[in-house]
């Protein structure tokens, strides 16, 4: 902030900083908000009181403390909360109660008379998905677009797959599998890394900085096991590298450096000679600083990137969230993806950047499920930006919590919701709706017209009879163009209970994604009993619809199939029903609802989460 600010180089002194204000604070900021109503104070010199607080307890306190002796009546105000779904989202929501973060940012707010609350976040899915009551819950978003040097998720995972090596599980340390030598994954990142380092000190002169991040686990023990390869391989390597040019130890070196180089030839275009980097290799090796970023010494450390060129450093948690490594081209993280919470795994992601210059020097080694996660997260990612995009300008609340998310991943930890998630995909199987005696008469009237509509325009209708009785004859209509189907019918029909909303907008989700790729797909369409109007009868015990009609237990070989069988299954196939319900429990007769179930072939499968939001589904 304080250099996109230029807070210690501009002369003008527009902002007018205070780092964690406390009270004795008050006297001074409170001049600085006084100049804009003091008319001898030139507009232009006028300052802007600039406040960073941390997002702590005490922190947050002695603020508000500040804050509600002050006059801030007319004052514009902006409130920024980086990391905006870290800590100050109520975690204590499910208990009834405020936690501390939350409760002090609730009181800030109330404090300030004119405010805006700007939430910033790589991973929004927490803040996206909290209760719309939520004061925090946005009610806009704006998608920020970074520049073009830019490399992210479709860059590394998909892009360039050259880029992501795997750690075989056999070199990743669990309770099961305790990890004695150093591994060999790991001695290959280092000699990538080294050899990165080599060529910036031949093209570059060392300038700005090259940088290794060992990942291993968010606790502090296994730290110093991957500092010590580090610190061992360094002074063996030196050792080595001083050798005579015939030495058998460093020919066997090279050779495994050479390896390595040729791996890098691949995606730099412009990569000094092998004999180049070697003959730069001890200084590379020799100056590059190797520290632990942890809080085993008490305080996390701060990296001097201006004082060392290369830098290799081994940590964890401290180096999730909001850490910047300057020049990070090798990435060793040999963990587990642990509860698979996808805003978590993201912000792993400390390899993605602006690097586009160097982007051929990067290297990321993940363990297979991790690499999968993040691969998987790339779709999900996208999705959430282009809904985002969508309702630019439009009120959040209107927006259907749903989005596509692989059912390895959580969207995010589940402490900050009140309201539940559904996660689902189908794949050779049926959406069956079980409420459709929930929605009103507007929408049973709604989709009884859309169903009418749309089943009147298909020609040519064929006849088909299942079974030996006539009384098994549908209607159908093949071949149509599911585009036009999913435009016309899918959409246009209507589900109000949340369960059946739900399932249905995860299946539009799934048909939309396909048609996106297949545009000409076809789909088959059943009018069962030819459109006449059978009776379900909805028990009081069940309280859900039992639409489909069994098999017949007839034992003769062409007995009727049963109306799950009537479909194509390497096929999206639509039946429509015509139904008379009876519901038990309210004493009610409901005639003439129509209702669609789906059947959604296994190429089309896709996992997804949904959320109901108080009826907007």
């Amino acid at each position: 902030m304080k250099k996109d600010l230029r807070l210690d180089t501009r002369s003008d002194r527009k902002w007018k900083y205070f780092e964690n204000p406390r009270g004795d604070k008050r006297q001074n900021i409170q001049s600085t908000l006084d100049t804009w109503y003091d008319p001898s104070v030139p507009e232009d010199e006028r300052q802007i009181a600039l406040l960073a607080v941390m997002k702590q307890s005490d922190h947050l306190q002695h603020l508000n403390n500040l804050l509600r002796n002050m006059n801030l009546e007319g004052v514009p105000i902006l409130i920024i909360d980086d990391e905006a779904d870290q800590a100050g989202l109520n975690n204590k929501v499910n208990l009834g109660v405020m936690s501390t973060i939350y409760r002090h940012l609730i009181e800030l707010r109330q404090l300030l008379p004119h405010h805006s609350f700007l939430q910033y976040t790589a991973t929004p899915q927490a803040p996206l998905l909290i209760n719309i009551v939520d004061v925090l819950s946005p009610d806009f978003a704006e998608v920020l677009t970074p520049g073009t040097d830019y490399s992210g998720g479709k860059e590394f995972f998909l892009g360039n797959p050259i880029l992501i090596k795997t750690i075989p599980d056999s070199e990743i340390p669990t309770q099961d599998n305790q990890v004695i030598d150093t591994p060999e994954t790991f001695l290959f990142a280092m000699m990538l890394f080294y050899l990165g380092v080599a060529a910036g000190y031949i093209k570059e002169k060392g300038r700005g900085n090259r940088s290794m991040m060992v990942h291993p686990s968010q606790k502090i023990a296994p730290h110093g096991e991957y500092f010590h390869w580090v610190r061992q391989m360094n002074n063996q390597w030196k050792k080595i590298l001083g050798q005579d040019a015939n030495d058998p130890a460093r020919i066997d070196l090279l050779v495994s450096f050479n390896r390595a180089y040729q791996d890098l030839v691949r995606s730099v275009a412009d990569l000094p000679s092998f004999a180049q980097l070697v003959d730069v290799l001890p200084r590379a090796i020799n100056q590059t600083n190797i520290q632990q970023v942890n809080t085993s010494g008490g305080k996390t450390p701060t990296i001097d990137w201006k004082n060392e060129f290369a830098h290799i450093l081994v940590g964890g948690q401290a180096m999730d969230r909001g850490f910047t490594v300057e020049g990070l081209t090798v990435t060793y993280m040999p963990r587990k993806a642990g509860v698979g919470n996808a805003d978590t795994l993201q912000q792993r992601a400390r390899f993605f950047g602006y690097k586009r210059s160097y982007l051929g020097y990067c290297r990321v080694f993940l363990e297979q499920d991790v690499k999968d996660a993040f691969t998987n997260y790339v779709e999900h990612e996208e999705h959430i930006r282009q809904q985002l995009k969508t309702y630019r300008g439009k009120p959040l609340s209107e927006w259907k919590r749903a989005f596509f998310l692989d059912n390895a991943l959580k969207a995010t930890r589940g402490d900050v919701l009140d309201l539940p998630l559904m996660k689902g995909g189908f794949s050779d199987d049926w959406y069956v709706p079980n409420y459709p005696h929930d929605s009103d008469e507007d929408a049973i009237s709604a989709n009884r017209e859309v169903v009418n509509r749309f089943w009147l325009q298909l020609t040519p209708l064929n006849e088909k009879i299942f079974g030996k009785l006539s009384v098994n004859k549908h209607l159908f209509a093949t071949d149509i163009s599911l585009t036009d189907t999913f435009e016309q019918l899918i959409v246009k029909f209507r589900t109000t209970h949340p369960s059946d909303s739900q399932r249905f907008t995860g299946l539009m989700l799934q048909v939309q994604r396909y048609l996106e790729q297949n545009p000409g797909e076809l789909c088959d369409i059943y009018l069962m009993d030819k459109g006449k109007h059978r009776l379900r009868t909805i028990s009081k015990n069940i309280g859900r619809l039992n639409l489909f009609q069994g098999r017949s237990h007839s034992t003769e070989p062409d007995k009727y199939p049963g109306d799950r069988q009537i479909m194509v299954k390497d096929k999206l196939t639509i039946q429509i029903h015509k139904l008379n319900l009876d519901v038990e429990a309210e004493g009610r007769d409901i005639p003439n609802v129509s209702v669609i179930t789906i059947w959604v072939p296994q190429k089309m499968e896709h996992g997804w989460v949904s959320q109901n939001q108080g009826g907007i589904l």
